[in-house]
């Protein structure tokens, strides 16, 4: 299966998100494929790629032609790969347009490599831009990383729409696996109100697990490292092994 972690804000733990669950799952033995489609880099700094290190990157693949296979490497957690960004992918927008089928680049790009993999994650940068577009029409389904703050959570029913609708107009389904609530911090009066009310509102499509903030968790990018390497006791660690098993449960 291929998920793709989609927001049209900033900050939200989206590539938290893709680094450690791909990580919680590559440590049940399951083998996994993390592609890096955000120019900042941040998934592939996270795993400790230096920056002088990115290439060959998915940039090379959507823009280059290069096969994916070669572009994925391994990282220091057993069964999971890589395929890093980097910023070149500034240029997307620009140099994809000149493509035919510019909006499905990286489903065919990605067709052979995927079925290596149980799970491919996809880190998309934060927007519905052309990027994001190929991650959706790539996908089998997709997670919203939400910050339960009422700035963070205006236009969700639209934003799933607008990735259902995507995914169809090129001739492809994708599904919302949930929205997963990030850096709840109940230490603000005003969260656990937000938090309800968007169970309220959304349901089932909630990940039953948050992810809380952290301070292991927010530590562990600077060193590289996923956090079950930086600190597999955290607080953080702990939510990201709960949320594979919810992952799972709800991929199957």
């Amino acid at each position: 299966m291929i998920t793709a972690l989609i927001s049209r804000k900033g900050g939200v733990g989206k590539t938290t998100t893709a680094v450690n669950l791909s990580a919680a799952l590559a440590d049940q033995g399951l083998r996994v494929l993390l592609v890096d489609l955000d120019s900042q880099a941040s998934a592939s700094l996270s795993l400790g790629v230096d920056r002088a290190d990115l290439a060959p990157s998915s940039a090379d693949v959507l823009l280059g032609g290069l096969p994916a296979a070669q572009a994925v490497r391994e990282t220091a957690i057993p069964g999971l790969h890589l395929i890093t960004a980097s910023v070149d992918l500034i240029r997307a927008e620009s140099e994809l347009a000149v493509f035919r089928g510019k909006e499905t680049r990286l489903r065919g790009a990605l067709a052979d490599v995927a079925r290596e993999y149980d799970f491919v994650f996809l880190d998309c940068p934060s927007s519905l831009s052309l990027l994001p577009v190929n991650a959706i029409t790539a996908a089998n389904a997709f997670i919203v990383p939400v910050v339960p703050q009422f700035l963070a959570v205006t236009g969700l029913k639209n934003l799933i729409a607008a990735a259902e609708r995507t995914a169809w107009d090129h001739g492809t389904r994708v599904r919302p696996l949930g929205l997963l609530l990030t850096m709840v911090d109940y230490r603000i009066k005003s969260t656990r109100r937000t938090v309800d009310e968007l169970r309220t509102e959304h349901g089932s499509l909630i990940f039953a697990i948050e992810i809380r903030i952290n301070t292991r968790l927010a530590e562990a990018p600077a060193a590289g490292q996923t956090i079950f390497q930086y600190d597999r006791h955290a607080k953080g660690a702990e939510a990201y092994r709960l949320l594979a098993g919810e992952f799972l449960l709800r991929g199957r």
